[in-house]
């Protein structure tokens, strides 16, 4: 059985996601449709981009992921798929797969007249997906190219024997994710956000008090800062983008 994942900005309070859902199943009725999230904030490309980049890998090869998170919908903006290590890629030509490789395959998707202007989730990217799970190969889904939009995450840099990140995500429960990978930070290094001392590396929440800060490497393999019982970011009042030294 094959899967399609689903990844979008669209919450569930309406009716888009089902709408996309009901083509898939539509067209592609012995499919298994997984969830990744609907709920990254409106427009939020980098989230997206960071939730599908460490998630897609976990799937079986031959899964088809369904990205949609669409600001310039309707648009001169392209629609894309792509394949890489045997997964299946579709989503806007907007940043979002730039954690795929730059020369990987990817193709230009043809917009129907009949498509909405604001829905091509439901009219292009989603019947795109559906034959891709039913066998159709990638090239037969459009034109393909070279310069696909690549506006990839911050990297880490170095200054002496300190790394120098950011933070990338910040999730539901306030906690900190920073670019910085765990294996970077040497032993004993201390960890700061934004001037604020979050300590050395711990190895999970309960290694501090109820309410403190705590550093540690996360699920995802980078630095986090959080506080036990707490959010990191409401506590430090900082979001996306804010310094992390370690």
């Amino acid at each position: 059985m094959t899967i399609i994942t689903l990844l979008t900005d669209f919450g569930t309070a309406d009716s888009y996601v089902a709408e996309m859902k009901g083509v898939l199943l539509a067209r592609a009725p012995s499919v298994a449709l997984v969830d990744i999230t609907h709920q990254v904030a409106p427009g939020d490309i980098r989230a997206a981009q960071y939730l599908l980049g460490r998630t897609w890998q976990h799937f079986p090869e031959g899964t088809v992921h369904l990205a949609i998170v669409d600001p310039g919908v309707g648009t001169a903006r392209r629609a894309l798929a792509a394949e890489h290590a045997g997964h299946r890629f579709v989503a806007p030509d907007n940043g979002l797969l730039s954690f795929l490789p730059q020369d990987g395959h990817f193709v230009s998707l043809p917009v129907p007249a009949s498509a909405a202007a604001t829905f091509h989730g439901r009219d292009v990217f989603a019947p795109a997906a559906a034959r891709l799970a039913t066998g159709t190969p990638l090239g037969e889904l459009g034109e393909s190219i070279a310069d696909p939009c690549y506006t990839p995450l911050p990297a880490p840099r170095h200054d002496h024997l300190t790394v120098i990140g950011e933070v990338i995500y910040v999730d539901r429960f306030g906690t900190l994710v920073s670019n910085i990978p765990g294996d970077a930070v040497q032993e004993g290094a201390r960890v700061r956000v934004e001037g604020s001392e979050a300590g050395s590396l711990r190895r999970t929440f309960r290694d501090v008090a109820r309410g403190a800060l705590v550093a540690f490497v996360g699920s995802g393999g980078t630095v986090e800062i959080a506080v036990r019982d707490g959010s990191a970011a409401r506590m430090l009042g900082v979001g996306v983008g804010a310094e992390v030294r370690a």
